[in-house]
């Protein structure tokens, strides 16, 4: 049926080149914005491209140069399948990714995201496959990647810009980061100022540093009130909504229960409000939930979850923009600290005791 109709073929570098008559050399030093190339030959080729509608792919700009035009965003493997696999998806993770690849479509970048495990020679065994197949510009280094020091080292010595996000500071690498601390001591203000006492803590997973600054920021916040914390007021989790289960059920199922529950992620405090429903604890009149993160799904929670919210997407907004802005060369090292912000909606009130 198609016999005797050719096919329209994209045009490619070396057209542009053969219109120019220079070499496709020249022609991707233009597209790479490359110096030592005319000011007349420059526009020539620039008029070429617009005219042929030639698309400049990853294969030929990297030609022009150091550069593969790719950012790679390692994430924890293990969590992120888990999640996907029962079919909940991860809004953290969506929201790292809208930040980072906004910012890199904004700069004509592509970025990859990488499963890595978290167990450490695992994981620099994989980071050492995507950086010599891949050979990107930078790579994000989201919690808990972003404290091992076995990863950041490897991505110094291979000459690779990287950016961590996460909760501290460190000396090599970009530092960007929210005070997870500050942000627990603004939620327990928060609930003290609404009359609260007897307030109860859900940790998130133990290996992420941002899991005990969060602890750290409650009890500071309740020391510097003078209020007591029962025992079993502490409970752990691993930011699954199975363990905010557990949690909210050890919490509630005793003859001493909170009147307030800080939940280190929003997934464990929608599992608080579930268990408080079945128990037929209203919230906030009886029950006062607060939550980190504050994910879209925030605000479709019944009732809509008070939260402090985690920049996620500034963040690797900031982490993209300044990998690209190093263009493939170690950058000093620098701190970025993004604000969060308290939400407050209905799922915390006065104590009403």
């Amino acid at each position: 049926m198609l016999a005797g109709i050719e096919k329209k073929k994209s045009p490619t570098l070396k057209d542009v080149a053969a219109v120019c008559g220079v070499s496709y050399q020249t022609v991707s030093r233009v597209i790479n914005n490359a110096p030592n190339v005319k000011a007349e030959v420059r526009q020539r080729i620039e008029a070429a491209i617009e005219e042929l509608g030639y698309a400049p792919n990853l294969a030929a700009r990297r030609m022009g140069g150091n550069r593969s035009y790719l950012i790679i965003a390692i994430n924890d493997r293990a969590r992120t399948l888990d999640n996907w696999k029962v079919g909940r998806g991860n809004d953290w993770v969506d929201q790292m990714l809208y930040g980072a690849m906004m910012e890199c479509e904004e700069h004509d970048y592509r970025m990859l995201f990488e499963l890595v495990d978290t167990e450490s020679s695992m994981a620099t065994k994989q980071l050492e496959r995507a950086l010599s197949s891949l050979r990107p510009d930078g790579v994000i280094l989201t919690p808990p990647h972003n404290e091992n020091q076995e990863l950041a080292n490897l991505l110094t010595k291979n000459g690779t810009p990287f950016a961590r996000i996460g909760s501290s500071r460190h000396d090599d690498g970009i530092n960007v980061m929210m005070d997870d601390k500050a942000a627990a001591v603004t939620a327990t203000d928060h609930l003290i100022a609404l009359g609260h006492e007897k307030i109860a803590f859900i940790s998130g997973s133990p290996e992420y540093l941002a899991s005990k600054l969060r602890l750290e920021g409650y009890r500071e916040a309740m020391a510097k009130a003078d209020l007591s914390i029962d025992a079993a007021w502490e409970q752990p989790g691993d930011f699954s909504f199975d363990s905010g289960m557990t949690g909210a059920r050890s919490l509630l199922d005793t003859s001493n229960p909170p009147s307030a529950i800080i939940a280190s992620n929003d997934e464990m405090a929608f599992a608080v409000l579930h268990v408080a429903n079945g128990k037929n604890i209203e919230v906030p009149v009886q029950l006062s939930v607060i939550s980190f993160e504050d994910t879209p799904g925030a605000r479709f929670s019944v009732p809509p979850l008070t939260a402090i919210r985690q920049p996620t997407a500034a963040m690797s907004e900031r982490a993209a923009h300044e990998l690209i802005a190093a263009k493939g060369n170690l950058p000093a090292v620098t701190d970025h600290v993004v604000e969060f912000q308290l939400i407050i909606r209905e799922t915390t009130g006065h104590f009403n005791g």
